[in-house]
């Protein structure tokens, strides 16, 4: 069997042999092209190479299209009706910058920004939504070597001015309707000079705002400023820091990674050396995750230097159902190329199997013999051009009809999912930081050849390097492109990285016979149970949620109990219906959440799924109790990246979880 990975360097203490990419045994790569050191060095290569094609496409609101809508609720058992109003957009078709419209504006912003008075390594806030300014804003301000640092534009105010304090920033880039939210934190930061937006605000929005911080630009007044006052590039250094990126956390202040150009430059040098060949000068991505993130910042400007055309959506605008008298961005833009979080993919599946239940008995049983059939096919190589044409055309469609391959990353996705949709839709490859992507179900690949990993023992587990066949470990990683620490968290740095510069990732991994590694779980969601079994929460909730009456859930598991239980989100259109096959008649949304016939129904539909993922028996459900309001950033159950905030969520739900434990009690 040909192995993806090659063992490097003498024998470790205390776990496996270092791993490297097949394809560079002998060096780490660092570069994607001699003449790219920096991501200031991406937009000029790609200037130079791909000028006149087609960098960026955006979509402008048209006109808010306003609909009233009558909502049946049931308030204690009575049916009431409400007339409510919703909002749709308009949007125009997608129009585009060129790499060299894109680039000139980018320097152009750069140059406005030094004339407002930033220097070298002058700090930028950016704190908006995906978007073409988002990016173009980022380059701009590496034209002028100034660093970038990033804060989810659902952070919230405390968030968002602990990042801006923290690191001391001169100028913040937001959006109109993100105004508000800057007004009220400009003054409590002392280092802050002025504000950039882009977009269209509101009169009232921007007169707050001025009270608080007189300077208050719109980012082509920066762009007409830099082209009046031409200023020379002022190039960075691949040490110089590019962005120092807050993460969400589920506790606690966010914290600031350190990324330079040479970590951003190393990453997508790995995953041009791995991808490359596989992108032709037709492909385009289309981009709505939060730039934010690592995953989007990363792939985006990997795309760049390949010349891929970026077309830029929101989750709001995705599919027709939330657009009037147009199409949504993915009908629209019919990307080949996409990128998406596991919430994405499992609602994408739910959705196509939702049609496939409402149709009858033989279109359903035609659908799952062409799925089979095509599985088998896959499986062996063999093309299946005929019923793709025949039977997947339709759902392809739905994704615009030209995807060609699309990589899922941020958190594990379940190996149902994954496989579904690679039959159904295009092949799904998984990331896991900087590891990606042989295809495979149940891995995320290889390591890219940028990183080198090895597996630590774990003491008090079962996760050992001699595991035979599949060594195992903690995952720890190391090279160009990983992160030196925490910006101003010396203390948190020291606890996450070796003196011999390993990031200790905290995930528990398994090399594979093929070389490619698997994520079985994370180190802090290991429990060990009363009966001396551990368990994977994280692992667990991924397996869980792909059961199609599973909107969200967590997973909760007592140190002195045998079995864990867990508090599942319900998708209400899937569970009415449920509940309507099964005689249980009872409208009020909160009542039948708490209908224990119901709550059987669920909980044996999500035990189902476990036997599909072959659980054991300590990793089967006791109970679960269903949670009929929806967690949100907002409520403060999720973080910004859309993870559970756990102890939250248990603390909340505190009297349920201890009616569901204490009836496992002796």
């Amino acid at each position: 069997m040909k192995s993806f990975t090659v063992e490097v360097g003498p024998e470790q203490l205390n776990g496996g042999r270092i791993r490297r990419s097949h394809l560079a045994p002998d060096a780490l790569t660092r570069i994607p092209d001699t003449t790219v050191h920096t991501i200031y060095d991406i937009l000029v290569y790609a200037k130079k190479k791909y000028g006149h094609r087609n960098a960026f496409g955006y979509r402008s609101t048209e006109k808010v299209v306003k609909e009233d809508k009558v909502v049946t609720k049931y308030i204690n058992g009575e049916e009431k009706q409400e007339t409510k109003t919703w909002s749709y957009f308009q949007l125009s078709p997608y129009k585009y910058l060129t790499y060299l419209q894109a680039s000139r504006e980018a320097h152009y912003l750069g140059a406005g920004f030094a004339h407002l008075g930033l220097a070298e390594k002058a700090k930028v806030e950016i704190f908006a939504p995906t978007s073409m300014g988002w990016l173009l804003m980022a380059h701009g301000l590496f034209t002028q070597n100034m660093s970038i640092v990033t804060a989810y534009d659902t952070l919230g105010e405390d968030g968002l001015l602990h990042s801006m304090n923290e690191t001391e920033v001169e100028a913040i880039y937001t959006t109109g309707e993100l105004l508000p939210t800057v007004a009220k934190v400009a003054q409590k930061c002392p280092s802050l000079k002025f504000v950039v937006y882009g977009g269209d605000a509101k009169l009232e929005h921007l007169e707050q705002l001025k009270q608080a911080i007189p300077q208050v630009y719109t980012m082509n007044q920066v762009a007409e400023l830099g082209k009046a006052n031409h200023r020379e590039p002022r190039k960075p250094e691949p040490e110089d820091l590019a962005c120092i990126m807050y993460t969400s956390g589920s506790t606690g202040n966010p914290k600031g990674v350190m990324l330079t150009h040479k970590n951003i430059v190393a990453a997508v040098s790995g995953c041009h050396k791995l991808l490359g060949h596989l992108v032709t000068s037709h492909d385009s991505m289309l981009a709505y995750l939060p730039l934010s993130h690592i995953l989007e910042f990363t792939v985006e400007n990997l795309c760049v230097f390949w010349g891929v055309t970026l077309g830029y959506a929101s989750v709001r605008t995705l599919t027709d159902a939330s657009v009037r008298n147009c199409k949504g961005d993915i009908k629209e833009f019919r990307p080949t190329l996409m990128t998406g979080v596991p919430a994405v993919w499992e609602s994408i599946r739910k959705g196509i199997l939702g049609k496939i239940n409402t149709a009858s008995p033989k279109a359903q049983s035609l659908f799952h013999k062409a799925f089979a059939t095509k599985a088998w096919l896959m499986d062996r190589h063999l093309p299946t051009t005929v019923i793709d044409k025949v039977v997947f055309s339709k759902i392809k469609e739905q994704v615009g009809g030209r995807l060609r391959f699309a990589l899922s990353g941020g958190a594990p996705l379940s190996l149902e999912t994954q496989k579904f949709l690679s039959v159904a839709l295009c092949p799904i490859l998984g990331g896991f930081g900087m590891t990606e992507k042989q295809f495979g179900y149940g891995h995320v690949g290889a390591p890219v050849p940028c990183c080198e990993i090895k597996l630590v023992d774990v003491p008090d587990t079962n996760y050992k390097s001699t595991n035979y066949p599949k060594p195992q470990g903690e995952i720890w990683v190391r090279g160009p492109a990983v992160t030196k620490g925490y910006w101003k968290r010396d203390e948190l740095t020291q606890e996450t990285f070796t003196t011999d510069g390993w990031l200790m990732t905290g995930d528990i991994g398994a090399w594979n016979e093929d070389g490619t590694i698997s994520v079985i779980e994370r180190l802090k969601s290991l429990i060990k149970l009363s009966n001396g079994e551990y368990i994977a929460l994280e692992k667990l909730e991924s397996i869980y949620k792909s059961c199609l009456y599973v909107l969200n859930l967590c997973v909760y598991a007592d140190s002195l109990l045998p079995r864990p239980v867990a508090l599942v989100v319900p998708v209400e259109a899937a569970v009415r219906q449920l509940a309507q096959e099964n005689g249980i008649d009872e409208k009020d949304w909160e009542r039948l959440c708490a209908n224990r016939d119901l709550v059987k129904l669920v909980l044996k539909a999500m035990l189902d799924q476990g036997k599909l993922a072959d659980l054991k028996p300590a990793e089967c459900l006791f109970d679960i109790y269903l949670c009929p309001d929806e967690w949100t950033t907002d409520t403060g159950l999720m973080t910004a990246a859309q993870k559970i905030k756990r102890q939250d969520i248990v603390s909340k739900y505190k009297s349920a979880l201890d009616v569901m434990n204490s009836a496992q009690k002796p």
